[in-house]
Formats: structure tokens, C-alpha cells, sequence
């Protein structure tokens, strides 16, 4: 084994991969449906390692450029993520879900500073304790700036690897009950409380039209579709499209053939008997009022429509003020299905009653024009690019820095977001712009989520190798227990909290509160159990707007976490 070791020690690049695979490899690894995750498993496989060499004499250390490096496209990538659902935290239901993740991540950072105080841990613990007991990785990284800015007064004989070994260390000790104990408090507040979630779900997918539960991924079942009919009621003989769409408007006109050519899909076109009609609509509404047009083709001509897929991003007020019925009589609006709703970067429910937010983006499928139309008028029409726009990837990061420079004095020193934070900042400010303007900044997701993931598990791994040269020498049983007790506390209070907040103040349905709580911890986990559990999608309506609130607090206060328990 000294031989590997010390061909790791020589050989970096393999040293820090090899121990990306092994934490990526571990991550995927359950128990009783709960693992740690690829971040987790990042800090201990790159402790473990570094922890085992040293028992042969051989130190593993990489480059702190590269660990920086890493993060801060991480950080940036984050903001890219999170920039436009803060504009849907500002009003609304979206402030409830703002205040209530203030008040978790507020929480969590004083339960985190007290307890560090109350039992005198060593610096660095109350960084490494809000970021496992909170869930937020990225707190690592802010925890690590504010050691290694200067403005932390270290007991003599203490170094920077020291506090760092001691963030990696309380981290891992707080991660796994903050991984599973938010799960589990999520999954049975509501029976703590006396209430049937699944009941409360049932009641506002009734209200709201929200379809419940998840269907396989494979399945014969399609939610929409098109076919061809034959006008042969003579009803609809000489009366327009038009006429047709406002008394059934749940159906789409995608094509009308007549003697076999076409002839337009306009509102004012007239129909005629013996003309094909092609429709389409959700599979239910195609075969509620059969017979309504006439008998169903086989006719290829008909439904060999040429569909256009796009994106809308949603940004015009005076539409959003409209009524579904206004929405219903806008020119082309038949022709275009809705297929996907997406807020904050988090798929939401449709539902026929699902009220549209700006900065919102709809999915649609129907005729390239219309879709042009339309999307105009709702906001920007946004066709996905496989091209990342590396020259506004430059300019936000370059931004990021300049605003991480800017300090301010506090706490007896200059302190500022650094260089982490600025990034944050940045991410928003680019994203939110990109997100309005869209000829600049595009960054598909896949990108995006490259910058996010790779950024933040070599980070991670990185910090684990270097911390485990001084691990041994800090770790104690009755630190460890000291530590999980804070982290225990700092997990579980919050989302309680929370709760009580969100159900007896600002009144919200239980279920959509269950996202909510899950949102303010910046976790999707809870929210997916909390969905399985009462059988409905209802809880992700309240995750998006919350969890973009806490995913920036949260990232911060590891800074402060830091400053404020010293």
C-alpha cells in the first residue's frame, strides 16, 4: 500500500479523480432507500485516503488554485440556477415561502453559533456544523473564506488546515441526520399535527386541477395527442373554426383539409361537410364527445402537421391579468398544447386552474407560428441551444470577483461577500437578465449543471484530502458527540418551525406546506418522500420559490457562521 500511496501523492490529477469515482460510485449506494449522497461521500473517501497514506508516511495534498478554481464555477452556476425565482419571491404566495425560508436558515444559523459557543468547539466546527446540518455543501466553501480572509483570531498554535480539517470534520458528522432527518420530520409533520396531508392534497387538486401522483416512466399513456375527423354533423356546416373552439375549448385545430389540400386553421375559416378536421387536445377530451365532428380517419394528410417545440418565458403583466377564458379567445392559442410548467429551475404541477407566474417558463408543442405569436405576446419564445455562451460565462465571472472585493466594516474588521459570494450575486444578476433579454447568456441546463456538480464534488474532494492530514489529531469521542448534538438540534428545529409558521399564520394547504418546509432547507429529498408518501405532486408547488431563498442564504451564512462563533 505505500507503493499506491506514494504514487498518488505523485501523480495528483489520478489522486483527485480516482477519488470523484469513488465518492460519485458510493454516493449511488442506498440503505433502506437513504444514501449519502456524491458531495458527502466526496469529503470522507478524500479524508479517508488522505488519512490512510498518512498512516505510511505520505502526505496527499492538492492545489488550493484548483479547489478554489472548482468552487467558484460551482458558486456561479448556483446563481444561474436560483437568479429568476427571486423575482417570484417578492410577492404573493412566493413572499410566504421567502419568510418562511428566512426563518429556517435564520434559525439554523443561531442554534448553529450558540451551540459552538455553549460547548467552546474549535474554530471551524460552527461552519462545518451549519453546512451538514442544514444540508448545504456549499457553506464548505463560504466557511473556508472566512478562514482564510484573516478575520478570525485562531488560539495560538491553530492553522488554516487545522480549521479546515475541523469544517471537513463537523460536516461529516451533521450530514447524515441532516440528510435523513429532514427526510423523516418533512414526511410526518402532518400526523404529528392531526392531519391527513393525502386529504388536504386531494382537496387542492380538486380546487386547482392539479393531476396527483407520478406515473411510470415507461407507459402506453400519453397525455395529449392529435387525430383526423370527418365533418359530418351538419351542426358545424358552414359555421368557422372559431365557433367550434369557443364552444369546445379544450381542443386544438391543427390541420382542415378540404377535397385534400388544406386550407388554413384560422378562427374565421369556414367549415364545410366532408372536410377533415385535424384535432388536437388531451387524450380525455379527445374521447369525451365522440361523434361531435363525425367518424375518425386514418388520414395521413391530415395529421402530418409539422409541430414546433419551444419554451416561453413568461414576463408580460398585462397577460397574467387575463382570465383563463381571456387566454382561451387569443389568436392561436388553439393551437398550441401546453406540456410543462417550470418555476424557479423546478418542474411544477399543471393544472387547469394553475395561475402563471412571471419569469415562469411553459413549455409548449403546437404550429411553429402560432407558437411565435402567442409567445410573443406572453414573452419570449426561447428555443433550446446546445451552445454555452463562454464570453457572458467570462464577463458574469469577472463581475462575480469585483463584487466579492467590495468590504464593508463589521464585526471589528473589513469583512465582504468574497469572491464566493460575488459569484453567487453574479449568477443572479446574469441570470435574471439572460432569462429577460435572452440574445445573451444562454447556458444550457446540462452546462449548467456540469459547473454545479463537478465544481462542487472536486471541491469537496479537495478539501477532504487536505483536511485529513490533521484529522487524527483533532478528533475525540466526546467532540464528535458535542458536534452531532448541535448539528441534531440545528436540523431539527427549524422545519418545525416552519410548520407551525406556515400552517397556523399564513395559512397554507398542509400538502403545498410539506414542499415549503422541504424548500426552506434547500432539499429536494424531502419533497420528493413527502410527495410518494400522500400520493400526489401537490408538494412541489411550494419547493421552488423557498428553495432558492435558502440555497443563497444558507451559502452565506457559512461566512457568518464562522465570524459570529469566534
Amino acid at each position: 500500500m505505500s507503493a499506491f500511496f506514494a504514487f498518488l501523492a505523485s501523480n495528483p490529477y489520478i489522486l483527485l479523480f480516482l477519488t470523484v469515482g469513488l465518492a460519485v460510485w458510493i454516493g449511488r449506494q442506498t440503505i433502506a432507500g437513504y444514501g449519502l449522497g456524491m458531495v458527502a461521500s466526496a469529503i470522507i473517501v478524500g479524508c479517508c485516503l488522505s488519512v490512510w497514506a498518512s498512516v505510511y508516511g505520505h502526505k496527499l495534498q492538492l492545489d488550493n488554485f484548483a479547489r478554489l478554481l472548482f468552487y467558484y464555477l460551482f458558486m456561479y452556476g448556483v446563481g444561474l440556477r436560483v437568479g429568476p425565482s427571486f423575482l417570484n419571491s417578492l410577492g404573493g404566495d412566493g413572499l410566504k415561502f421567502t419568510l418562511l425560508a428566512i426563518v429556517s436558515c435564520f434559525v439554523g444559523l443561531a442554534i448553529t453559533v450558540f451551540g459552538t459557543k455553549f460547548f467552546e468547539l474549535p474554530p471551524g466546527a460552527a461552519g462545518g456544523i451549519l453546512a451538514g446540518s442544514q444540508t448545504m455543501s456549499a457553506a464548505i466553501g463560504s466557511a473556508e473564506q472566512a478562514a482564510a480572509s484573516g478575520v478570525l483570531n485562531l488560539p495560538p498554535g491553530t492553522t488554516a488546515n487545522d480549521v479546515s480539517a475541523m469544517i471537513a470534520l463537523s460536516y461529516g458528522i451533521t450530514y447524515i441526520w441532516g440528510t435523513v432527518g429532514i427526510v423523516l420530520i418533512t414526511k410526518y409533520l402532518p400526523r404529528w399535527w392531526g392531519i391527513d396531508a393525502r386529504v388536504s392534497a386531494k382537496e387542492y387538486e380538486k380546487e386547482h386541477g392539479v393531476a396527483s401522483g407520478d406515473g411510470p416512466a415507461v407507459t402506453g399513456w400519453r397525455a395529449t395527442g392529435a387525430r383526423a375527423y370527418r365533418l359530418e354533423n351538419a351542426k358545424w356546416d358552414g359555421r368557422t373554426i372559431g365557433d367550434l373552439l369557443r364552444e369546445n375549448p379544450e381542443y386544438r385545430v391543427g390541420n382542415v383539409l378540404r377535397n385534400g389540400e388544406p386550407i388554413g386553421v384560422g378562427s374565421d375559416v369556414t367549415l364545410k361537410l366532408g372536410d377533415v378536421i385535424a384535432l388536437g387536445g388531451r387524450a380525455e377530451a379527445l374521447t369525451q364527445k365522440m361523434g361531435l365532428i363525425g367518424p375518425e380517419v386514418a388520414d395521413q394528410a391530415a395529421l402530418d402537421i409539422q409541430l414546433d417545440r419551444a419554451d416561453v418565458l413568461v414576463t408580460n403583466k398585462e397577460i397574467l391579468a387575463k382570465t383563463p377564458a381571456e387566454m382561451r379567445a387569443i389568436p392561436g392559442v388553439n393551437q398550441l398544447q401546453v406540456v410543462a410548467l417550470e418555476r424557479g429551475g423546478v418542474p411544477i404541477p399543471i393544472g387547469a386552474n394553475t395561475k402563471l407566474q412571471r419569469m415562469d417558463i411553459v413549455t409548449v408543442v403546437g404550429l411553429k407560428s402560432a407558437i411565435s405569436s402567442v409567445g410573443a405576446m406572453f414573452g419570449r419564445v426561447v428555443r433550446p441551444s446546445v451552445a454555452t455562451d463562454l464570453l457572458t460565462l467570462s464577463i458574469g465571472m469577472i463581475l462575480g470577483f469585483l463584487i466579492g472585493a467590495i468590504q464593508f466594516p463589521a464585526f471589528g474588521a473589513s469583512v465582504g461577500l468574497g469572491n464566493a459570494g460575488g459569484l453567487l450575486v453574479s449568477g443572479i444578476i446574469v441570470s435574471s437578465l439572460s432569462s429577460r433579454l435572452r440574445f445573451f447568456g444562454n447556458t444550457p441546463t446540462a452546462a449548467r449543471n456540469v459547473l454545479e456538480d463537478l465544481g462542487l464534488v472536486v471541491f469537496v474532494a479537495i478539501v477532504g484530502i487536505n483536511a485529513g492530514n490533521s484529522l487524527l489529531a483533532q478528533l475525540t469521542g466526546i467532540l464528535a458527540l458535542k458536534i452531532f448534538v448541535v448539528g441534531f438540534i440545528a436540523c431539527s428545529i427549524p422545519p418545525v418551525l416552519v410548520w407551525a409558521i406556515g400552517l397556523h399564520i399564513f395559512k397554507l394547504n398542509p400538502a403545498v406546506l410539506m414542499g415549503g418546509v422541504a424548500g426552506a432547507r434547500s432539499h429536494s429529498g424531502p419533497c420528493r418522500e413527502a410527495a410518494v408518501e400522500i400520493q400526489s405532486n401537490v408538494p412541489w408547488i411550494g419547493f421552488p420559490v423557498a428553495y432558492a431563498v435558502s440555497g443563497v442564504l444558507l451559502t452565506v451564512f457559512g461566512y457568518f457562521a464562522m465570524v459570529l462563533a469566534n
